[in-house]
């Protein structure tokens, strides 16, 4: 048996370096050899007296002498009975951590997980910690947005367990809408689900759409004939890894340098170059049904406008000044981390000061 035992439970790791099985069995050894060999020498017991008189002591029950101690012998079973209190008291504490303590930690710790779960509000569920889902949490841990993930392989949770991310994770079937609702749906802003098999992410993307309507829901599809019945059971967006991949490097052949320009912005680790999408219900009222000429983002935050998405889904490059943020149309901005910082301050804070000019 190894000199350190360890078990983690997530952030939650104990050492078991005095607890171990071995020594408590050794210090029974003992206290039973010991206390035979010293009944033998001191009261000249017969090798089954003695040993029996040594059960006796280490087991405290109290039965009669095999015959009258001497004093000596009174002497020697006082201080074998103290040194047995405390190889029972040894052995209690090894059984107490290795079977009790064990579990208590355990669920002490999925309570704790549970409980930050619960306290969460508008964050993602990310459902499967596979290839896909490792990437995606990667990013969400990189901008620090919350979530949870589902995932009900054990093996894939005890990695989870053993890093040093800090995630909050639901062991379980995300197909069951008592898991889901245990990632807090309710309370969520969206869902991902990037299982590898299309029937269990339209399964998810039901029980999604039907707990939560409202939920943004992202799927990954494997086949291009699933992506309609996804969308039809309420995924709003479908991702086809393959289709892109394949995609993009056909336009590598192409247009290189464009598709180095968009992964240039696109990689968080080379650019501080981001895309925000501001939706007219996430907006302050005194927004609503401004062009983007009385908006004046540009002039005030340096971000810039370079789409529009209308109420029917359709997407126009490079909006004129005139175009307006009508109900469930949404503005897609691009800019550096300060212009998108100053950007969302702007708009918070818009119509409670008087605005700037526009400049011409």
């Amino acid at each position: 048996m190894a000199d350190l035992w360890q078990r983690s439970w997530g952030n939650y790791k104990f050492t078991g370096r005095l607890l171990r099985g071995d020594i408590a069995w050794i210090l029974i050894a003992i206290s039973l050899i010991g206390g035979s060999l010293g009944y033998m020498v001191i009261e000249e017991y017969g090798l089954i007296e003695a040993f029996y008189m040594a059960v006796i002591a280490f087991s405290t029950v109290g039965f009669t002498e095999v015959r009258p101690l001497s004093p000596e012998g009174r002497i020697f079973t006082s201080f074998l009975i103290i040194f047995n209190i405390g190889v029972f008291a040894y052995f209690l504490s090894v059984f107490t951590y290795y079977v009790v303590q064990g579990e208590f930690f355990k669920n002490l710790h999925l309570k704790h997980i549970q409980s930050k779960i619960d306290s969460l509000q508008d964050h993602v569920i990310l459902c499967g910690y596979g290839r896909y889902g490792k990437e995606v949490a990667k990013t969400f841990l990189k901008h620090k947005l919350p979530f949870v993930v589902i995932e009900m392989d054990h093996e894939i949770i005890r990695e989870i367990q053993s890093n040093d991310l800090e995630m909050l994770y639901i062991e379980g079937n995300a197909t069951e809408d008592e898991i889901l609702k245990k990632a807090g749906i309710m309370r969520a802003k969206s869902l991902i689900t990037t299982l590898p098999d299309d029937s269990e992410n339209l399964f998810i993307v039901l029980s999604a759409d039907q707990l939560k309507p409202e939920l943004n829901i992202v799927s990954r599809g494997i086949s291009r004939h699933a992506e309609k019945k996804m969308r039809l059971a309420g995924a709003d967006h479908v991702i086809l890894p393959d289709q892109i991949g394949s995609f993009y490097m056909a336009t590598l052949v192409n247009k290189p340098e464009t598709v180095e320009f968009f992964s240039f912005l696109t990689n968080e680790f080379e650019s501080d170059v981001g895309f925000e999408e501001i939706h007219y219900r996430q907006m302050p009222e005194a927004c609503h049904n401004q062009s983007i000429a009385d908006l004046n983002i540009r002039n005030v935050s340096g971000a810039n406008i370079i789409g529009y998405k209308t109420p029917g889904g359709r997407y126009l490059v490079n909006p004129p000044p005139n175009t307006k943020l009508i109900k469930d149309s949404s503005f897609i901005l691009l800019g550096d981390k300060e212009q998108l910082t100053k950007l969302r301050a702007y708009l918070d804070n818009y119509g409670e000061q008087d605005q700037p000019l526009v400049s011409d």
